[in-house]
């Protein structure tokens, strides 16, 4: 059965995935963002801007089966989309992080652990606060028709942050790589496409409520994503393990500084520790480590210029100070 997609936004990582994987399933598809890009081919583009007065007009005469918003700003957006939104559409999909989780969290921790506090009324709050409150607006549209993603760590092609793309360019200059342990510490994320197939599924069956979206413990570690790296770039890195401890020593930044790392310990348990059995169960499914690193390398040569990481408040630029790995490597030896 041919479903009518309405997608908030859709311009960047996420929501071209998302357009991507319904128009395969022959979906009719509809944008609503400020036309600052053109849409892709057999795509309904409408204009507006959500921030500012009238700009969901374009959305009063449109009926749809599903929306998915994408948004992480102002909750009172999401708010507001809802509102016009929930006799025009039978499910609202938001993209949600697990960031909305009250931290710290423990590893193994799954759908029921307690939220952060936010309002669904809230302007320009934290990412966590923002990413609540819009689960919250929709929940007092939609009630039981609202899903809600709760993502970890997104990558794949287009990613927007540059966390996978980094180690590539990185391991692409080929020589000693600093690789942080332990390697096989594990590592949870989610393929954008992956994402996209589990919340388009899952709303065309009718589910609703919170799933954690990232994939099963033991899936992945930081030495499934460093040898891929050197793999798909067919360079002559040779990554040299080592332990956290020199490593935050030399005042290195888990997960900025080394994108995707984090060492043994709470914020790794929390971020990397996530039990996904209820979106397993519901048919998550997430392709081999190796694919997506592949497929993210191939997108970035595809393209004329380095992707511009988003000007958003909560991202932090990522990547290790060359300066700073040649004097560990060399400490260690290598």
């Amino acid at each position: 059965m041919v479903q009518r997609l309405l997608i908030l936004g859709g311009s960047s990582f996420v929501g071209p995935a998302v357009i991507d994987d319904a128009l395969a399933r022959g979906w009719d598809v509809t944008v609503l963002n400020r036309g600052t890009q053109p849409a892709p081919a057999g795509v309904t583009s409408l204009t507006g801007d959500r921030t500012s007065s009238g700009g969901l007009a374009a959305l009063h005469d449109g009926i749809w089966d599903v929306v998915v918003d994408t948004w992480a700003s102002a909750p009172s957006a999401v708010r507001d989309a809802a509102a016009v939104l929930v006799d025009r559409v039978d499910r609202y999909v938001y993209v949600s992080s697990r960031s909305v989780y009250r931290w710290p969290m423990p590893a193994r921790g799954a759908e029921d652990l307690p939220m952060c506090d936010a309002s669904p009324d809230d302007g320009d709050v934290n990412y966590q606060r923002a990413k609540r409150g819009g689960e919250l607006a929709a929940l007092a549209a939609f009630g039981d028709r609202a899903l809600f993603a709760r993502a970890g760590l997104i990558l794949g092609p287009r990613e927007d942050i540059g966390r996978l793309p980094w180690w590539l360019h990185r391991i692409a200059r080929g020589g000693p790589v600093l690789a942080p342990g332990p390697a096989d510490n594990g590592v949870q994320f989610i393929d954008a496409r992956d994402l996209a197939a589990f919340v388009l599924d899952t709303a065309e069956h009718g589910f609703g409520g919170p799933y954690d979206v990232v994939s099963p413990v033991g899936h992945a570690s930081m030495r499934d994503v460093l040898e891929a790296c050197v793999a798909v770039t067919d360079s002559d890195a040779e990554l040299r393990w080592t332990p956290p401890e020199p490593i935050l020593a030399a005042d290195v930044q888990p997960w900025t500084d080394l994108p995707i790392w984090l060492p043994p310990g709470e914020d790794h348990d929390a971020m990397h520790g996530a039990d996904v059995s209820k979106a397993v169960s519901d048919g998550l499914h997430c392709r081999p480590v190796y694919e997506t690193v592949a497929d993210t390398s191939a997108w970035l040569q595809s393209l004329d210029a380095p992707p511009v990481p988003p000007d958003r408040a909560y991202i932090q630029p990522v990547g290790l100070d060359p300066d700073i790995e040649a004097r560990l490597l060399s400490a260690a030896g290598s």
